[in-house]
C-alpha cells in the first residue's frame, strides 16, 4: 500500500501550522481508517483528524513541522512494505504514470542485453507466471479465451527455451494493461477530489448566537446559518429566513430558486441572496452530494470489467488457432512447427491490427474535437441505440437572455426595458444581467435616476422613480404581494407561458407597466444533431431536465424530441438511465454538469461537453472538446466505422491466414511464400487499421452521414 499527500496548506493559525489531505492507494475499510484517525488524533500537536472511508482519505491538522513529520512516520509504519509518500502536487491512487508504464520497455531494450544469461532467464520466468496463472484460471472456468492462447504461447516458448520471446510477449501484454489501469484510476481520483465539499468551518446557531465550528462537528438537528454568497454544507430543511438558492450543481438549471421556511436544501448548492437557518438532516457522507460520489464509483467499478468487442473477436480465433496447431502436429509430428502456429498465426495480425485501429481512431477523434478515453467506448458509441440529453447547458446554452419586451397599454416598450435595466443593474443574478445586457444591446441609456433600491429576496426590486413607486419582479411578487392587476397583460402572459419562457414583470404606482420574456437559448445545431443521430440508428431520443413540464415540452418540441422527463434530480436521471438499461437499451447519455455525473456514469457511454463542469468532463467516457453538439455525430460515425473496420480486419485475417496455412500444409505453397504472404497480410491489416474514418474537416454547416441500416 502507498500513501499520497494530495493537498497541503501551510500557515493556517501560525506560520508552522497547516493541514494536509492524505489518501491511501487502496481501500482501508471503515474500521482501519477510523483506527488510523484515532492514532493520529492522539499525537501531541495534532489538533484535528477527519477520516473519509469512502475515498480512503485523512485530513490532518497539525501545529508544527515536527508534528507533521511524526504523523507521516506513523502512517508509514501502518502501511504495508514499500509504503511511501509522494508530495509533488496531485497524485492518483495506486497508478503508474505513462512514463512509469513505459519503463519495462526501456529496461527490455537498454538493460536486458547487458544482464547475465541466468538473470535474463530468471526474469523471463518470473514475468511469465502471472500470465500462465491467468490463462490457467480461464481454462478452469471453462473459457477458451485469448488469455489461454497467451498462456499457451508463453508456455510453449518456455518449453523450447526461447526466453527472449517469453520476455517480449509478457512485456507487450503487461504494457497495455498498465496504461489502461492508469487511465481509469486517474479519472476516478480526479472525480472524487472534484466532488469534495470545500467547506472547513460553518456557522451554528446556538442559543441565538452564531458560533463558528468545524464542519465535522455538525450533527443532525443542528441549526446551520448560511449567509449570501456562501455554500450550503448540509442537506436539510429551512427553519428560518428566505433566500435565493442556486441549485445548478444539483439540477443544472441556471436560475436561482426561492427557499423559505419548510423548504429542502442540499449540500453543494449556493445561497445567492438572503440568509437561511437550516436544520441539518444529513451531514458528511449522508448528503446527496456524497451519495452521488458513491453511485459513480459503483458504476465505474462495474464498467471497468467489461471487455471490448475487439477483445471478444480475438477470443473467437482461439479455438481455430489451437485446432490448426493440433493439425500441424498430427501431420508433421513436429512440436516446434506446431507451437509456431501459436506465435505467428492469427494472434499476430489480430493483436497488432486491432489496437492500431483503436489508437488510430482515438487519435483521429482528437483531431476532430472528440476525446475518447478508451477503446471500449468506441464499441459503446457504435452499439448505443438510445440517446439521452440533459437540457440545460447541453441542448441549451445556459445563458438566459431577453427575447421579448411587451408593454402594457399606455406604456412604451423602450421605456419599460430602460427602467427595468436601471433597477436591475445593481443585482448580479443571471436574469438581472440578461435585462441589463438587452438594454445595452439596444443602446438604451439607464443612468441612475431612482431613489434607494430595495431588493426583495427571491421576489424582485422595489424603488421610487420621479416620485412614482416602481416594482420589478416575479408574477407572485407583483400580483399577490403588491396587489397589481395583471389582466392587461393576460394575453401576452398566456402566449409566453405556452412557449415555456420565464417572465419578469414591472409595475408603476400599482399599475401593470409591462413584462420581459426570458429564455435559455437552444444551441443552434441541436435540432440538426437530433435528426442526424436518428439517421445513424438511434431508436429512442429522450431529454431530461430539472425544469417544469411546460418548459421541458417547449424545448423538446423545438429540437424534435418527443420523449422527455421533467423536474428530475441527479439521482432521478441516473435511475432513468438504469431503467432504460434494464429494458435492454444501450444508452448514450450527453450532459455537462455535476448533476449529470451519475447518469453519465450509469450509461453505456457518457458524453460531456467541453464547456461543462470539471466533474462531467472527468466522469464522461467521451469529451467533445469543441463547444458544439456536432461532434456527437462525428463520434457516432467514428465508433461505427472503427468497429466495422475491426470486423473487416478480423475476417480478412482469419480467411487469408487459414488459406496460407492450409496451402503450406498440403504443399501448395512453399514455406518462404507462406511466410511472405502471412507477413504481407499482417502489414496490410495494420495499414488498413490506421486509415482515417472521417473527412478532414468537421461537420459544421451541414452533416454528411450514412443512414443506419435499421433506420
Amino acid at each position: 500500500m502507498r500513501f499520497f499527500i494530495v493537498h497541503e496548506l501551510r500557515g493556517i493559525t501560525t506560520p508552522e501550522s497547516g493541514r494536509m489531505r492524505v489518501r491511501a492507494s487502496s481501500s482501508l475499510g471503515e474500521g482501519r481508517i477510523e483506527a488510523l484517525a484515532g492514532a493520529l488524533g492522539s499525537l501531541e500537536g495534532i489538533t484535528d483528524v477527519r477520516a473519509n472511508a469512502l475515498i480512503g482519505s485523512l485530513l490532518i491538522f497539525y501545529d508544527n513541522e515536527e508534528t507533521r513529520v511524526t504523523a507521516l512516520t506513523l502512517l508509514v509504519g501502518a502501511a504495508d512494505a514499500g509504503a511511501q509518500f509522494d508530495i509533488q502536487g496531485q497524485h492518483y491512487e495506486n497508478a503508474l504514470s505513462p512514463g512509469q508504464g513505459l519503463m519495462p520497455l526501456i529496461r527490455y531494450v537498454f538493460v536486458r542485453p547487458f544482464l547475465p544469461l541466468a538473470l535474463r532467464v530468471f526474469n523471463s520466468v518470473i514475468g511469465a507466471l502471472p500470465f500462465l496463472f491467468k490463462g490457467l484460471g480461464a481454462l478452469l472456468r471453462g473459457t477458451l479465451s485469448v488469455d489461454v492462447l497467451d498462456a499457451a504461447a508463453i508456455g510453449a516458448s518456455l518449453i523450447m527455451g526461447d526466453f527472449r520471446t517469453v520476455s517480449m510477449l509478457t512485456l507487450l501484454l503487461g504494457l497495455g494493461e498498465t496504461l489502461e489501469d492508469w487511465t481509469r484510476r486517474r479519472s476516478m481520483a480526479s472525480l472524487t477530489e472534484s466532488l469534495a465539499l470545500n467547506v472547513e468551518n460553518v456557522w451554528l446557531l446556538v442559543d441565538g448566537t452564531e458560533v463558528s465550528v468545524p464542519l465535522a462537528q455538525v450533527r443532525e438537528g443542528d441549526l446551520v446559518v448560511v449567509h449570501a454568497g456562501g455554500s450550503i454544507p448540509v442537506d436539510g430543511e429551512v427553519a428560518e429566513g428566505c433566500g435565493l438558492v442556486n441549485q445548478s450543481s444539483m439540477t443544472g438549471e441556471p436560475l436561482g430558486v426561492r427557499r423559505t421556511e419548510g423548504a429542502s436544501v442540499y449540500a453543494g448548492t449556493a445561497l445567492e441572496e438572503g440568509r437561511l437557518v437550516i436544520r441539518a438532516r444529513h451531514v458528511g457522507d449522508g448528503t446527496r452530494l456524497r451519495q452521488v460520489v458513491k453511485f459513480i464509483e459503483e458504476s465505474e467499478s462495474l464498467k471497468a470489467g467489461v471487455q471490448g468487442k475487439f477483445e471478444r473477436l480475438a477470443d473467437l480465433a482461439v479455438p481455430f488457432t489451437f485446432g490448426l496447431a493440433g493439425l500441424v502436429w498430427l501431420i508433421t509430428r513436429d512440436f516446434r512447427r506446431a507451437s509456431s502456429v501459436l506465435l505467428v498465426d492469427y494472434s499476430c495480425a489480430l493483436k497488432l491490427a486491432t489496437p492500431l485501429a483503436v489508437l488510430a481512431s482515438m487519435r483521429e477523434g482528437a483531431r476532430h474535437g472528440i476525446a475518447i478515453k478508451g477503446g471500449r467506448y468506441l464499441e459503446a458509441l457504435s452499439e448505443a441505440d438510445t440517446l439521452v440529453f440533459d437540457k440545460t447547458g447541453t441542448l441549451t446554452q445556459a445563458s438566459p437572455k431577453v427575447v421579448e419586451v411587451i408593454p402594457a397599454p399606455g406604456f412604451e416598450r423602450d421605456e419599460v426595458l430602460r427602467i427595468m435595466a436601471c433597477l436591475e443593474e445593481h443585482f448580479p443574478h443571471p436574469v438581472a444581467r440578461a435585462v441589463v445586457r438587452k438594454a445595452e444591446e439596444e443602446g438604451l441609456q439607464h443612468a441612475e435616476e431612482h431613489a434607494h433600491v430595495e431588493y426583495v429576496v427571491a421576489h424582485g426590486v422595489a424603488s421610487t422613480l420621479h416620485g412614482k413607486k416602481m416594482r420589478v419582479g416575479s408574477r407572485h411578487y407583483i400580483e399577490h404581494d403588491e396587489g397589481v392587476d395583471l389582466s392587461p397583460l393576460a394575453e401576452a402572459i398566456g402566449q409566453q407561458t405556452e412557449l415555456g419562457r420565464s417572465l419578469l414583470f414591472m409595475s408603476e404606482d400599482g399599475q401593470a407597466a409591462g413584462l420581459v420574456s426570458i429564455e435559455d437559448p437552444l444551441r443552434p445545431e441541436a435540432a440538426q444533431v437530433v435528426e442526424a443521430m436518428r439517421g445513424l440508428g438511434m431508436r429512442r431520443v429522450l431529454m431530461l431536465t430539472g425544469d417544469d413540464e411546460r418548459t421541458a415540452r417547449a424545448v423538446a418540441a423545438q429540437v424534435g424530441i418527443t420523449e422527455f422527463r421533467a423536474q428530475v434530480l441527479p439521482t432521478d436521471k441516473a435511475r432513468i438511465v438504469q431503467e432504460l438499461a434494464a429494458e435492454g437499451c444501450k444508452v448514450l447519455m450527453v450532459g455537462d454538469g455535476i448533476n449529470d455525473a451519475p447518469a453519465l456514469s450509469a450509461a453505456h457511454v457518457g458524453v460531456a461537453m467541453s464547456d461543462g463542469t470539471d466533474l462531467a468532463r472527468e466522469v464522461a467516457n467521451v469529451l467533445l472538446t469543441h463547444p458544439s453538439l456536432e461532434g456527437l455525430v462525428s463520434a457516432r460515425l467514428l465508433g461505427n466505422h472503427t468497429l466495422r473496420r475491426i470486423h473487416g480486419n478480423f475476417v480478412a485475417t482469419m480467411t487469408l491466414n487459414s488459406l496460407f496455412l492450409m496451402g503450406g500444409l498440403f504443399m501448395v505453397l512453399g514455406p518462404g511464400i507462406s511466410a511472405l504472404l502471412h507477413n504481407l497480410t499482417t502489414l496490410g491489416v495494420a495499414l488498413n487499421a490506421m486509415r482515417p474514418h472521417l473527412p478532414k474537416s468537421l461537420p459544421g454547416e451541414e452533416f454528411h452521414y450514412e443512414r443506419h441500416p435499421s433506420a
